[in-house]
């Protein structure tokens, strides 16, 4: 029997494989059959900072403008006012979570700003959550705000939430930092516990009939994970904190490739919305197969043996691997 068991900032988890921030975990019942499908965590859909200082039906209203402009992905969503819970109704969802089942729950701040997420932070860490997420959504529009500002952004949201709470906190990130490495080493330095790569950013379409801008919500693919796989592979053994895969996820041997890389997790969710909380068990279950059939033990093992350190030729993960790209097509 193989050890899937794996170290994530600093809990003990069953296996790799978390589902990520996303409208499944709003329902009690859905987090309860996770765990039983396999499940080693979750991360609860996100608390929005805007949620801390506007009335719930206002937000529901900005929220839910030109939503008959998504695409076909909106039809795995529940109704928004199911899932979009005020800061009260949030907290007592943590702590019925913690009383409904075993393993860990890692609430998730959504924002932009240090605003009142401090002390909501500490009431999650009061209802129970076993850890945090801060998913900084920034978009820097502000010609003004220069690369090191948004930076400051992240460092400062980070330190203020860390003083504030006990808990390990995880950094959510975006991919569009021009110096990736050198960030995520100056958030290590700061104390994040984990690293998350990557969040997406959602684009926007134009609708030409009504000339408006509509939100566009597409759920990821699996091509979309290679981003995330270079940047863990970059990370892995040159930072302390644990590293979250996450991003177009949906196969044990995109788990595999992630662990390799040097993934400590692989966050899903996509991949639970198409198919069913039950595709955690049939990915648990190729996982162990696929590590007994290629002669791996454990998860650690396995952990890291693709990494830019360990990899026979470290430039793959740079711009070698660019040349060799376009070179290849005939």
């Amino acid at each position: 029997m193989v050890d899937l068991s794996t170290r994530y900032m600093g809990l003990k988890l069953k296996n790799p494989l978390v589902p990520s921030a996303g409208p499944l975990s709003a329902d009690l019942g859905s987090i309860r059959r996770m765990e039983d499908a396999g499940a080693a965590a979750v991360v609860l859909h996100s608390l929005f900072e805007e949620q801390l200082t506007f009335e719930a039906a206002e937000l529901d209203h900005h929220l839910a403008r030109g939503t008959e402009s998504f695409a076909e992905a909106m039809s795995y969503f529940p109704a928004a006012g199911e899932y979009r819970l005020g800061p009260e109704e949030y907290l007592e969802h943590i702590r019925k979570a913690k009383q409904a089942v075993d393993i860990p729950i890692i609430a998730s701040l959504n924002g932009v700003t240090v605003g009142g997420w401090i002390e909501c932070a500490k009431r999650m860490e009061q209802a129970g959550a076993d850890g945090l997420e801060l998913n900084v959504y920034y978009v820097a529009a502000d010609p003004k705000i220069s690369g090191r500002e948004v930076e400051d952004r992240y460092l400062s949201i980070l330190k203020t939430v860390k003083d504030a709470v006990k808990i390990p906190v995880a950094m959510k990130l975006s991919p569009y930092f021009s110096a990736m490495a050198w960030m995520a080493g100056r958030l290590d330095a700061a104390g994040a516990d984990a690293l998350v790569l990557f969040n997406r950013f959602y684009q926007p379409d134009i609708d030409l009939e009504s000339l408006t801008v509509t939100p566009n919500l597409l759920l990821s693919s699996t091509y979309e994970m290679r981003l995330p796989l270079r940047w863990i592979a970059v990370l892995h053994g040159k930072v302390k904190a644990s590293l979250a895969a996450t991003t177009g996820i949906a196969s044990a041997t995109d788990v595999v490739k992630m662990v390799m890389a040097g993934a400590d997790v692989a966050q899903m969710c996509s991949a639970l919305l198409r198919n069913g909380i039950g595709e955690l068990t049939e990915i648990r279950d190729d996982l162990c197969q696929w590590m007994e059939e290629h002669e791996y033990e454990s998860i650690q093992q396995m952990k890291g043996s693709m990494s830019q350190k360990s990899a026979a030729d470290p430039t793959a993960f740079e711009r070698a691997n660019y040349m060799k790209t376009l070179n290849s097509y005939v």
